[in-house]
């Protein structure tokens, strides 16, 4: 099985690259940079023998970014799997933040997802079968403090998703909406919260790769996570 994981070089895009090579699938993974591209790469190919990985360097906040890296997974055949992960967290209040968050923040949580899409599910439409999981975020559900452009994006992403499950639920592929809350990741480094308090994200993946497996006339709409203790 082939699985496109966009932003797999750490967090949540890494955890989801573990899950699927350590089931032996063939991966195609992306992050905007390259050196933990690379780390990433040989540490999957070392740890999961049985699996193939394949890399590239792309940045998905650029739409010809996301149709290189789309047109280059083809070339490894159709997609099962497509995985939008890739995007960043910048906090901030709408009337304080700098000009040109909210345009930074749409780029790479919505417009990586929506060309990266429009790539690859062509193919997925012809095979008539595929899944698509969208890494949209509790914040995507819930206005908070200091949730700023990054909400915002991610409330947009929601939208896509719902829209593209309506427009795909009858050629045969699933779209799954994910909404973790508070996940252990590079953003949380030194924020001085215990990652006890907050989940890990090989939990995620793990519901993930469950939801993958489900009888082709199932569909998980969407995942909704929080830490057992509840959102920060």
């Amino acid at each position: 099985m082939l699985v496109v994981i966009t932003g797999a070089s750490q967090g949540i895009g890494y955890a989801v690259a573990e899950a699927f090579a350590a089931e032996g699938h063939t991966l195609c993974i992306c992050s905007k940079t390259a050196a933990r591209l690379k780390e990433a790469s040989e540490n999957l190919v070392k740890k999961y023998p049985t699996a193939t990985i394949h890399s590239m360097q792309a940045d998905l906040a650029k739409p010809e970014d996301c149709k290189s890296f789309g047109h280059w997974c083809l070339g490894f055949g159709t997609p099962s799997i497509l995985i939008n992960n890739a995007g960043f967290f910048l906090p901030g209040n709408l009337m304080e933040e700098e000009q040109g968050i909210l345009e930074s923040q749409i780029a790479a949580n919505l417009y990586s997802a929506y060309h990266s899409s429009r790539a690859i599910v062509p193919a997925m439409i012809k095979a008539g079968s595929g899944h698509i999981f969208n890494i949209c975020s509790i914040a995507s559900l819930q206005a908070y403090t200091h949730g700023g452009s990054y909400s915002i994006s991610k409330y947009a992403l929601e939208g896509f998703s719902k829209n593209l499950r309506e427009e795909l639920k009858d050629k045969g592929i699933k779209v799954t909406g994910v909404y973790p809350g508070a996940t252990y990741t590079n953003s949380w480094a030194g924020s001085g919260v215990e990652p006890s308090r907050i989940m890990e994200s090989s939990d995620i993946a793990k519901m993930i790769l469950a939801a993958a497996q489900l009888s082709p006339q199932a569909v998980v709409e969407d995942i909704v996570m929080r830490p057992q203790l509840g959102d920060l």
